[in-house]
């Protein structure tokens, strides 16, 4: 069992093989449950900000950053990066993250489209990239590393959760080895099948959609030049995103019916079924990854709080990627959970009080369900070829598309820097 961060007070003792005894208990300010892009990501913003947390990770770092592990990429919106920058992330993973400098967004059956250029925005006086496209494995191994530089985060993986207690006085996480970690807070960033969500009885409203996602990353003899291009077809929409080194990703919503056939494809005819879809801007293509398919679905927990717990990420929201916006809406879990928490810290209150996660509830519920509606009515205005509503969203794009001012707040929406913002995200410490 691997343990990252800095040998402290909090850490437990030792036995001869330097293994902790399973009977320990580790005591901090927050325990973070879930390791994973959220989680870690959580961990490292309070830890850089001087909060003492532990994060609790049920594989090991070595298996997650295998390439093998996960062939998913994710999308950074601009405001996400400064997120991941004040927590001393970015610094391990920029150079391996794709700008997104222009995104086209296209109706199949349209002339009208819209057009984002970076280069018509100006953000804090320079022209910014939307967001960035990273390998999952990548952010993984910087956080990775992030999480190795602070004295403050102690990084227990790989390491099974069985059990989350908590009282009015404070929380506790039982492991399966037997080891126990206390803390004033617990955050849930354990997935939808979330334990600390679950535990607390808190109860999630959820819907499926007759498509799944086939993802997989592509090598092109052409230069994407930071171009995202997203079509909208009957079935569901094609987005081709950039990456480094002549690379894309492909996220391509299908319906679930036709899905296997589509994987089941020779690789040649599986690529032309891509370059059919792409309309052959990247020239010739091959494949980088294996190809996978992933349901789609809606979760929203009706709360993000309880006592002396707050849930983050997928364990209180997950939407369709048609926006590209599902780790980002975890990163400005992140943005505002640490602000609250950091002030508490530095104040010398409970950081698990009720005030302080009431304010977090506050600043985030409103914004995640709000989202999720407009990504959930977007995939239904655009997932079907009914002639009136076919005129009605692509004269709605066309509009858009002519009208500067309405243009660049849908450019600021996409880059996460509309609405309130928490420091992190204004470039401001925490």
């Amino acid at each position: 069992m691997a343990e990252s961060g800095n040998p402290s007070a909090q850490t437990p003792p030792t036995d001869a093989t330097g293994t902790p005894p399973s009977t320990d208990v580790v005591t901090t300010d927050v325990v973070v449950l879930g390791g994973g892009l959220a989680g870690l990501s959580m961990a490292a913003a309070l830890a850089t900000a001087g909060v003492p947390v532990v994060c609790i990770d049920q594989d090991s770092p070595d298996r997650q950053a295998d390439a093998a592990y996960d062939i998913r990429t994710t999308a950074i919106a601009y405001a996400s990066m400064k997120v991941l920058e004040g927590a001393g992330v970015w610094t391990h993973m920029a150079d391996h993250a794709g700008p997104m400098l222009d995104i086209r967004i296209a109706d199949q059956f349209s002339p009208l489209f819209v057009h984002y250029d970076h280069t018509e925005l100006a953000v804090d006086g320079e022209h910014r990239p939307f967001g960035w496209i990273l390998d999952n494995k990548d952010m993984r191994r910087a956080l990775f590393a992030r999480a190795a530089e602070l004295p403050g985060l102690i990084h227990i993986a790989p390491a099974k959760a069985t059990a989350v207690t908590r009282n009015r006085s404070g929380a506790s996480v039982t492991l399966a080895d037997g080891r126990t970690v206390r803390a004033k807070l617990v955050i849930g960033a354990d997935g939808r099948k979330s334990l600390a969500r679950e535990g607390a009885g808190i109860k999630v409203r959820r819907w499926a959609y007759d498509q799944s996602a086939i993802i997989c990353t592509i090598r092109h003899s052409q230069p994407n030049k930071g171009i995202a291009v997203e079509h909208f077809l009957p079935n569901g929409p094609f987005a081709v995103l950039p990456m480094t080194e002549n690379r894309c990703s492909i996220v391509w919503s299908e319906k679930t019916a036709l899905v296997k056939r589509y994987l089941d494809l020779p690789d040649d005819q599986f690529i032309e079924e891509l370059t059919r879809r792409s309309g052959g801007y990247l020239g010739d293509i091959t494949l980088a990854t294996r190809r996978e398919a992933w349901p789609l679905s809606v979760l929203l927990a009706e709360r993000f709080i309880a006592d002396r717990l707050a849930l983050i990420g997928e364990a209180a929201h997950a939407i369709h990627p048609i926006a590209g916006q599902g780790l980002n809406l975890g990163l400005r879990d992140v943005a505002a959970l640490a602000e609250v928490i950091v002030d508490a810290h530095r104040l010398g209150l409970d950081v698990g009080g009720p005030e302080v996660l009431a304010r977090f509830q506050r600043w985030r519920r409103f914004d995640t369900v709000l989202l999720a509606a407009v990504c959930d009515g977007l995939v239904h205005l655009f997932s079907n070829n009914i002639p009136p509503i076919r005129l009605a969203r692509d004269l709605g794009m066309g509009l858009v598309n002519r009208l500067p001012p309405v243009k660049r707040f849908f450019m600021r929406h996409a880059m996460g820097i509309v609405g309130d913002l928490p420091r992190m995200i204004r470039g401001q410490p925490l």
